[in-house]
């Protein structure tokens, strides 16, 4: 990623506004677990969360392309997972898109085993990163480095802000390199991290999405408070790539 497009990255981080309700609780700690995940705890302590996005635009309160995604995390599965309940409410619109039901587990696997099985591509940035062990490896140092490993299998059509394939599941195996750059000097204690990897899908078109993606962490609340995600789609595809932004701004 260029120097200019961190650049402005940073400066957006600056610029924006920490959550309401915010309360600081310990960092985090342990390390990451790859595939499959281990069992959850506990619940974590914030467990409402409502983003501002932008789908190939920057986030904001109006505009096209523009909206709120309201995360809320509602119990544990008897499997381990989290329970979590995801819905789109896209600018100007009458309602809310249909809300994703799914489980998130420790080290970002996302499993939606609930009709109509689907995700957004807005949602689908933000979700794994609400995994409890995600950003363990901060706990090492804030300039850590590592790689990190889910799955999500679910419904999705990559490039497009609906949901996906008329019902059809699928897995898609996600590999990545995660690199903290540290605390963010004119808005401590938040953590700027970089991510590059890509998500393969296991049958279907078998199609693979590459990404950059830089976010903001609050070791706080232990959750992401910025998203920005560059994506594009091997082969391409009608839409060959396309961008999510989001910004926490209510918990």
């Amino acid at each position: 990623m260029s120097k200019l497009l961190i650049a402005a990255f940073i400066i957006a981080a600056m610029l924006a506004t920490p959550p309401a309700g915010a309360a600081p609780t310990p960092a985090a700690s342990g390390s990451v677990v790859p595939a499959p995940a281990p069992a959850a705890a506990a619940l974590p302590t914030v467990r409402h969360l409502v983003y501002q996005f932008g789908y190939n635009t920057k986030a904001a309160s109006k505009g096209n392309g523009t909206g709120t995604t309201t995360i809320d995390i509602i119990g544990l599965a008897s499997d381990g997972g989290m329970t979590v309940k995801a819905t789109d409410n896209w600018w100007m619109a009458y309602q809310p898109k249909q809300s994703s039901k799914c489980e998130v587990y420790a080290n970002g696997n996302v499993t939606c085993a609930q009709a109509p099985y689907s995700l957004t591509v807005i949602q689908l940035a933000v979700l794994p990163l609400l995994g409890q062990t995600y950003f363990a490896p901060l706990s090492a140092g804030l300039n850590s480095s590592w790689k990190q490993n889910y799955n999500v299998r679910a419904t999705f059509l990559p490039g497009a802000a609906g949901a996906g394939f008329a019902g059809q599941v699928y897995t898609w195996n996600g590999a990545f390199t995660v690199d903290g750059k540290g605390t963010i000097p004119q808005q401590p204690p938040l953590i700027l991290i970089h991510q590059n990897g890509s998500m393969k899908q296991q049958g279907g078109r078998f199609l693979t999405i590459t990404q950059k993606a830089n976010f903001l962490f609050d070791p706080r609340i232990k959750v992401p408070v910025y998203v920005n995600e560059l994506l594009r789609l091997v082969p391409q595809q009608s839409i060959n790539s396309y961008s999510v932004d989001m910004k926490l701004i209510r918990t």
